[in-house]
């Protein structure tokens, strides 16, 4: 396939490319060259990857399929109003220009697998007595900041449904990977063994080894019957303190600390609310339709993981 990917310098898209880039060719969309030679400098060489200006398109009739995972990391920076813009219009607006350029297409790409979270369900409670699974189905959403970005984010690419373009939109989970992501925020801590639990610790956390993030999408690029939401979590989410435990054992690490609620919300603000809330989120999409997952249980996930 000939693929146009946004967000390709991410942690998802590099390991997207680099995973399939025996089989297929990638023209990466990116503000940063710099980044693009960085990460892809093999590929690059090989002729399976190429920038592109996605400003300077018309039409996508060239390509076979277009992956969407443009978008300002949600919880690097505390949400004043402009961050909280930014983090909205770094997803709707380029989500827009490839569905305007999908529409746009005489001979539009058979696929669209485009970003999302399961932010869209909004939060759970943190007792385990009102913690019920989370479908694709889920239709009782907490309104928050999260959600409303995915809610609109999803709309926006769902537009390029067509008899021709079949979409996707990536419901993702909290993605574990050696380097970047959640575990790499969290490893300096853990490894000096004073990691642990996050508020109460119940809050569920709902997770997706990176092995079976990339390979779950390649699943849906050649999978005809998958379209609309997809839940891209393992089928077994966890506690956040179980997810702790696991990731100090891992580390060989103890974990005896706790931090307080109080002390995340002076930290991050209104964001702290991804740490302090989960959803216990499953992926029957992907289970319906035939899909294997690699990694299922937290603790072969994370020591998998292990440097």
């Amino acid at each position: 396939m000939k693929i146009l990917i946004t967000g390709a310098t991410g942690l998802i898209g590099q390991a997207f490319i680099k995973h399939y880039a025996h089989l297929h060719t990638f023209h990466v969309v990116s503000r940063s060259n710099n980044k693009v030679n960085q990460a892809f400098n093999h590929e690059i060489q090989q002729g399976v990857v190429e920038k592109v200006d996605l400003t300077l398109l018309n039409n996508l009739n060239a390509y076979d399929a277009v992956i969407n995972l443009a978008g300002e990391a949600i919880v690097d920076k505390r949400w004043s109003d402009k961050q909280k813009h930014r983090i909205c219009h770094s997803r709707w607006d380029i989500t827009q220009r490839i569905v305007d350029l999908i529409q746009a297409s005489s001979q539009p790409p058979e696929i669209l697998l485009s970003g999302s979270a399961i932010g869209v369900y909004g939060r759970q409670a943190d007792s385990n007595d009102t913690i019920h699974p989370i479908d694709e189905q889920f239709s009782d959403y907490h309104e928050e900041f999260a959600r409303d970005i995915c809610q609109r984010w999803e709309a926006i690419a769902l537009a390029a449904q067509s008899d021709t373009t079949r979409v996707c939109v990536l419901r993702t989970g909290i993605v574990l990977a050696k380097s970047g992501g959640a575990l790499a925020k969290m490893k300096v801590p853990f490894s000096l063994g004073l990691g642990g639990p996050v508020g109460s610790g119940q809050q569920i956390m709902s997770w997706i080894h990176i092995d079976d993030m990339v390979q779950a999408m390649g699943y849906l690029l050649t999978t005809p019957t998958i379209q609309g939401a997809v839940n891209f979590t393992a089928p077994n989410p966890v506690s956040n303190a179980v997810f702790s435990k696991a990731y100090a054992d891992s580390l060989h690490r103890p974990c005896l600390f706790t931090v307080p609620k109080l002390a995340l919300r002076v930290l991050m603000g209104e964001s702290a609310d991804l740490l302090l809330y989960g959803q216990h989120v499953v992926p029957k999409a992907l289970l319906d339709h035939g899909y294997d997952f690699t990694h299922s249980n937290i603790n072969e996930a994370l020591v998998s993981l292990r440097d």
